[in-house]
């Protein structure tokens, strides 16, 4: 079993380049299920989410080739419209490949997803929402059953800006009769990338960005080839290594427009940002300030994805922050394992107070979750002595090679069996 071990206190320093992003990446995988031509899609991270996704395009009969940071995929012949339960458990976004499968082949058998456990991520507004658009769907015996002679436009209105659902739904009335209109919808960049690929393979949807999208059916879609953009948790991720070890360091191939509530929380800590156009600079020579409130919130809000991390910067804060996490309800694990290595935190239900220490120190520790073990990553940079990290399965689903690329900013951290 492999691990990461980390010396810590080693200041990071350097310039590195943000990879494509992940959760951008993920649904247009799917939607390359569309178009049965070629699709091709550029600046792909090498994740073993993405991985997933490809060993599902590929059982259902697409031809799938990487050529580094390139994708190709040739969905011309799809022979398959089941996705089979062990390759769905391989990720928790695996259920966004309902919504281009049902509309590409009218029927679509998928078993419930896995991935991380960091709370119930109910797919029930997916399915009522893909219900509006006439499509059958039954459950049973751990496996959901779909049927559409015809996918018929429709106004929908999401309980919940989900971004699953969201993207569920503009996948599934891609090619539908008439003009659906979903409001109250998720407005993260990745849902602007989504339609961007879909727009630039003939679809015709608007309003991505905003609380309203309308998506026009169409009758078919084009080849198509597409870059994605780049990864905005993984940028915040590098720019907390920074932050922690009162570094200095620039990011490239980053839109600071989409991580703004992550950069106000690091000038809160007292860390000093420099923007530029497609890079962002952050350093830190004073103490670590403690942030009053953080409230994860659907995007332009403090992603969840960036709590675990963040909340690692602030066990060296000097004073009291606080954390709300509003997304999920079981994503405090790496909380207990913060705390092996000497941090101060208490949780109550869905909010954690961080108590600031002068320190903390190595220790074995266990990635719970993909961003908690993140979050262990940057505390061992900062830790006293050696952090052994172990379950790293999960870090590696969302970030590409992190030990590779810390080490480039002067970290003292290898993989090791």
């Amino acid at each position: 079993m492999e691990k990461i071990v980390i010396a810590g206190g080693n200041r990071l320093e350097g310039e590195i380049k943000v990879n494509g992003a992940k959760n951008a990446v993920l649904p247009i995988l799917a939607a390359t299920i569309l178009n049965g031509g070629r699709n091709i899609i550029h600046n792909c991270p090498d994740l073993k989410d993405v991985s997933a996704s490809l060993q599902i395009l590929a059982y259902i009969g697409c031809k799938v080739e990487r050529q580094g940071t390139t994708i190709i995929v040739d969905s011309s012949n799809i022979k398959d419209y089941h996705i089979p339960e062990h390759l769905m458990r391989e990720m928790r976004s695996s259920v966004i490949f309902l919504g281009s499968i049902i509309s590409r082949c009218r029927k679509a058998v998928l078993s419930y997803p896995g991935g991380c456990e960091i709370g119930p991520r109910p797919i029930d507004l997916h399915l009522k929402s893909l219900r509006q658009l006439q499509i059958k769907i039954n459950e049973a015996h751990g496996y959901i059953y779909c049927d559409a002679n015809k996918i018929e436009a429709n106004d929908i209105n999401l309980n919940f800006p989900s971004v699953g659902a969201t993207e569920n739904l503009m996948l599934a009335a891609v090619m539908a009769e008439g003009t659906t209109i979903v409001r109250n919808v998720a407005k993260e960049p990745e849902i602007i990338d989504l339609q961007d690929y879909l727009n630039a393979m003939g679809a015709k949807i608007s309003g991505a960005g905003t609380s309203v999208i309308k998506i026009e059916g169409v009758s078919k879609l084009h080849d198509v080839e597409h870059t994605v953009i780049p990864d905005r948790i993984v940028a915040s991720t590098y720019l907390s290594a920074a932050a922690i070890t009162g570094g200095d360091i620039k990011i490239t191939n980053v839109n600071a427009e989409h991580i703004q509530a992550v950069l106000a929380a690091f000038k809160e800590c007292g860390c000093k940002i420099y923007i530029e156009e497609d890079s962002i600079a952050l350093s830190r020579t004073s103490k670590l300030q403690p942030v009053d409130v953080i409230r994860t919130l659907p995007h332009p809000g403090f992603p969840t994805d960036m709590q675990a991390p963040m909340m690692s910067v602030l066990t060296l804060a000097n004073g009291t922050s606080i954390i709300s996490e509003t997304i999920f309800e079981n994503r405090f694990k790496h909380v207990e394992e913060l705390m092996r290595m000497g941090a101060d935190i208490m949780v109550d239900g869905r909010v954690a107070v961080i108590r600031g220490v002068p320190k903390l120190t190595g220790a074995s520790v266990n990635a719970m979750d993909l961003r908690g073990g993140a979050a262990l990553v940057i505390a061992g940079l900062a830790a006293e002595g050696m952090t052994t990290i172990e379950c790293i399965h999960h870090i590696d689903r969302g970030y590409e090679k992190i030990e590779e690329k810390l080490r480039t900013l002067g970290a003292d951290i290898k993989r090791v069996n």
